[in-house]
């Protein structure tokens, strides 16, 4: 098996292990919560909003770090680095005595981490041009297929084995990825003065400093209407369905469609992308979500929103992996970490501000306004991407 083949299946194992481990998170981190000693409702929410979102401004800020350091060392040690460090944080979240010790290893988390802002280069560096379309489509795949089971077994587990457990389960995931990458090959030979070079330069070295800024705009507008939309589905839903029964089972199954349309056509999207170019793969990805928001503001039954929400998941599927492939492209290997760190930050940004805002509009405007201005930023979204970053000379 050629190496980059090696190398791609080796980093999907390791980022599905460590997905699964991950996802587990999100459903029990209230209970968690609860059990740490606060019982009232609303600070429940309240500091779930809090100890869940402070890991994406942590991360915004070090991606660009750790992206640098990926250029100066190799990829391969900062993937273990990252890897290792979420094992050894979930062990110290499912130690943790109160929220404030908790909230701080979430900031910790996202502070040490990088894991994306090391393997993401490392993928797209090994791959070649010809086929790294492809390769960040199978990548995509293996992460929505782990964050697509992570939930069910944080569930499971919990009710079997208790919330602190859940945490060391999910560590150990983390242990086994970190195992995993030990097996990685990489070829790496460090560029000291592209290494050394700052901010400004960095940018000013690059051969299309304008699709690239493009690319980060486009990921920030994305990520944060994607997101706006995550904390209101199941309220959404509940104001769909004909009665409550079983509210929670319909929620995750409507929950679900995107992810796992994702998980069908990202390789297929990604392959795509490697004979059409990926430019037109994001422009017609970034249409295809508008439109589909638009619809779901209309529906009239859980049914019709899991049907919409599988078509965006399609369309989804089309949006990360053409940003990561067009900067793999347009980006010197030298300083491809760092260039994927400033894209992770734009989209952990996106991320924060579209959960954190998403709430506050549906209760100003109401829940379907919601999904029109969701719909309105993708499509000028969409736009920009054309004016921007779309050129018809350009090949993928």
């Amino acid at each position: 098996m050629e190496i980059w083949k090696r190398n791609l299946a080796i980093c999907c194992c390791a980022s599905f292990i460590v997905s699964v481990g991950m996802s587990q998170m999100a459903p029990i981190l209230p209970l968690y919560i609860e059990s740490l000693g606060i019982n009232n409702f609303q600070e429940i929410e309240r500091w779930s909003g809090i100890i869940f979102s402070c890991n994406f401004i942590s991360l915004a800020i070090f991606s660009p770090i750790w992206g640098r350091l990926s250029d100066k060392y190799g990829r391969k040690p900062m993937t273990l680095r990252a890897s290792l460090w979420l094992g050894i944080i979930m062990v110290g979240m499912g130690l943790a005595q109160n929220v404030y010790q908790l909230a701080g290893l979430r900031l910790a988390q996202g502070a040490m981490s990088g894991f994306q802002a090391a393997i993401i280069p490392l993928i797209a560096q090994s791959t070649p041009k010809e086929h790294s379309g492809w390769a960040l489509g199978i990548f995509f795949t293996s992460q929505v297929s782990g964050a697509l089971l992570g939930p069910l077994f944080g569930g499971l587990l919990s009710e079997t084995v208790g919330y602190r457990e859940n945490f060391f389960i999910i560590g150990a995931c983390c242990f086994v990825g970190f195992l995993l990458l030990f097996l990685l090959k990489e070829n790496f030979h460090p560029q000291p003065q592209i290494a050394a070079l700052t901010l400004s330069r960095t940018f000013n070295a690059l051969p299309d400093k304008k699709l690239i800024i493009g690319l980060f705009v486009t990921t920030l507008i994305m990520q944060f209407a994607l997101m706006s939309i995550q904390p209101i589905i199941t309220v959404y839903i509940a104001q769909l369905a004909a009665s409550p029964e079983h509210l929670a089972l319909i929620a995750g199954i409507v929950f679900s469609c995107a992810g796992f349309a994702s998980m069908l056509s990202a390789s297929r999207i990604g392959r795509l992308a490697d004979t059409i170019g990926s430019q037109k793969i994001l422009f017609i990805s970034l249409l295809l979500s508008g439109c589909s928001f638009i619809l779901q503001g209309f529906v009239r039954t859980p049914a019709e929103l899991g049907a919409l929400r599988f078509i965006l998941g399609i369309a989804t599927a089309g949006l990360l992996p053409s940003v990561n492939n067009l900067i793999r492209q347009y980006t010197p290997s030298a300083c491809l970490g760092r260039i994927y760190g400033f894209n992770q930050s734009a989209q952990f940004l996106g991320m924060f501000a579209g959960s954190f805002l998403g709430g506050h509009l549906a209760a100003l405007i109401g829940i379907k306004n919601v999904f029109f201005i969701t719909a309105l930023l993708l499509l000028l979204n969409a736009v920009w991407c054309r004016v921007m970053i779309y050129h018809p000379k350009r090949s993928n």
